[in-house]
């Protein structure tokens, strides 16, 4: 069995190929082609455009792959989701696409662009958005630099974005959010229904989403005394309560946790204060839910 994983080309290639080495699979990309050989001899790679995923899945060039929901819901095709990658704080891991339009318009909300144009690379969505407003606008697609665009090539866009910081940059305004996506995995309906294969990328998905929740995430383990135990966990933040257990001195416990990286500033001096002993802070590569 041959499993032909479709990985991003582009901006989020280099972000993919470290998801995919965290999880424990080594792909080797040769600048020269579009497939990728890997650590595991029954998976294959090719990068391709996320904005294409969906179609090559659909039409079982691959048996799966990366790509956002975004452009599965833009090509209008049949695929199988089979994980979200986002990480378990709904702040990351997800884009918003919104509808943006020059701070110096009168523009407040989509009904105020009756007849306008919008210029997206999403023009399915874009379009589908104003339907269901009852708005009739032109949408034309953009190649890009889509912020640039208002008020001269278009009234207003429709563009992805994390923190606005470019949409402000290039002094628009948000009017709406039009949609929220992140990265999934998905797969071809056939390949799905073989067992062999939807085991396998089954695995994967689990590998990649433990790969994520450790991103951010350090290990923490440390010793302490029973009887300072409840002043030492009041201080302990953890994924889903640490793991105590007994050392050979029956007086003393070893403590294992998860805590956010960010968070161990202040928490190993606090820990410390609470007599906790031998603290370790060390690196994570999966954490399996």
């Amino acid at each position: 069995m041959k499993l032909r994983i479709g990985i991003p080309k582009g901006s989020l290639q280099e972000a993919t190929l470290q998801l995919f080495a965290h999880a424990g699979l080594q792909i080797h990309v040769n600048s020269r082609s579009y497939v990728a050989s890997t650590g595991d001899p029954e998976i294959e790679c090719m990068l391709i455009r996320a904005q294409e995923m969906a179609r090559y899945v659909e039409h079982g060039a691959l048996d799966a792959g990366l790509t956002g929901l975004d452009w599965v819901i833009e090509s209008g095709l049949e695929v199988v989701t089979v994980a979200d990658l986002i990480y378990a704080k709904q702040s990351r891991g997800k884009v918003r696409w919104v509808l943006a339009a020059p701070e110096s318009s009168s523009f407040q909300k989509a009904e105020d662009l009756q007849s306008k144009i919008i210029a997206t690379e999403l023009v399915n969505v874009t379009k589908n958005y104003f339907q269901k407003h009852g708005v009739n606008v032109q949408v034309e697609f953009s190649w890009g630099a889509t912020e640039v665009k208002p008020p001269m090539l278009a009234d207003a866009i429709v563009e992805v974005t994390e923190t606005g910081s470019s949409l402000r940059a290039n002094h628009l305004r948000i009017l709406d959010t039009v949609l929220e996506s992140n990265t999934q995995v998905i797969a071809n309906k056939s390949s799905w229904d073989d067992a062999a294969k939807r085991r396998k990328i089954e695995n994967l998905a689990l590998m990649l989403r433990g790969a994520m929740e450790a991103k951010d995430r350090a290990g923490l383990m440390l010793n302490v005394k029973k009887d300072d135990l409840p002043a030492m966990l009041a201080v302990l933040p953890s994924l889903k309560g640490p793991t105590v257990s007994t050392l050979s001195d029956p007086e003393w416990l070893a403590v294992n946790t998860v805590i956010e990286e960010s968070a161990a500033w202040e928490v190993i001096p606090r820990l410390k204060e609470a007599k906790a002993q031998g603290i370790v802070e060390y690196p994570l590569n999966k954490v399996v839910m």
